[in-house]
C-alpha cells in the first residue's frame, strides 16, 4: 500500500463547532441581532454553511445588510477563530518526513474551507486539496476522493487511507474509494455501515498508525 493518506478538515484536523460558537457570537454582536437570531444562525449552521444560510438570515429578520457581506464576515470570522492543535500539525510534519503524501478532502464551500485551511497552517502541511464545492458533489461520493488523489499526484487505484469523524462520509465514502479507514469516535455509528479498519478517540493516535505503517 503506498503512503498516501486523505484527511477530512472539519472535527477531524480543525475544530469547527468552538469556532462556529466564536463567529456566530461576534457577527451577532456586530450587527446587534437578537438572542433569537443566534439561535437561529447557530442551528442552521450546525451542519455546513454557504451563502444561502445568509440570504435566508436577511429574510428571516429582515435585515439590510447584503447577504454577500454578511457571508463574508462570516468566512473572515470563522478563519480568525478556527484551530488546528501544534501537535497535530507536528503530526502531519512527521508523515511528510517519512515520505507520506497527504491530502485533505472535506465537504464544505470553497472559499471558506480554503480560508480556514490557510488560517490554520494545514494549507501548507499537505499536498492537495478537494472541497466538495469545488464540483458540487460531496462525501461519500468517490470522486471527491478521486479528485483529492489526483490534486495529490497520486491515484486511489494503488490505496490508501482516509481518516475522518463522519462515519457516513469519510468511513462510508473511503470504503467506496477503496481505502482503508481510520474513525475518530463520537458521532453515532450506523448500523448498516461497515466497520473501520481502525477506531480511534483523537487524530494523533491515527497519525502514529499511520507513521506504524512505515516503520
Amino acid at each position: 500500500m503506498p503512503c498516501f493518506a486523505l484527511f477530512d478538515l472539519d472535527g477531524t484536523l480543525a475544530d469547527r463547532q468552538s469556532a462556529l460558537s466564536d463567529a456566530v457570537t461576534s457577527l451577532c454582536r456586530t450587527h446587534a441581532l437578537t438572542p433569537a437570531a443566534e439561535r437561529w444562525l447557530l442551528t442552521e449552521l450546525a451542519d455546513r454553511a454557504n451563502a444561502a444560510n445568509f440570504a435566508r438570515l436577511r429574510n428571516t429578520f429582515d435585515l439590510a445588510v447584503p447577504t454577500a457581506q454578511l457571508w463574508q464576515e462570516y468566512i473572515d470570522l470563522m478563519a480568525a477563530a478556527v484551530t488546528c492543535r501544534p501537535e497535530v500539525l507536528k503530526g502531519l510534519a512527521h508523515l511528510r518526513a517519512a515520505a507520506w503524501t497527504i491530502g485533505i478532502v472535506t465537504n464544505g464551500a470553497s472559499d471558506i474551507q480554503r480560508a480556514k485551511l490557510a488560517a490554520t497552517g494545514l494549507a501548507d502541511m499537505v499536498d492537495g486539496v478537494a472541497v466538495s464545492g469545488d464540483l458540487e458533489i460531496r462525501k461519500p461520493d468517490p470522486r471527491l476522493f478521486e479528485l483529492a488523489a489526483s490534486r495529490c499526484g497520486m491515484s486511489l487505484v494503488g490505496g490508501g487511507w482516509m481518516i475522518g469523524d463522519n462515519p457516513a462520509a469519510d468511513i462510508g465514502g473511503g470504503h467506496q474509494a477503496g481505502l482503508h479507514t481510520i474513525w475518530l469516535r463520537g458521532r453515532p455509528w450506523p448500523e448498516d455501515l461497515t466497520a473501520a479498519h481502525h477506531a480511534v478517540d483523537d487524530v494523533t493516535d491515527a497519525i502514529a498508525i499511520l507513521l506504524n505503517e512505515t516503520e
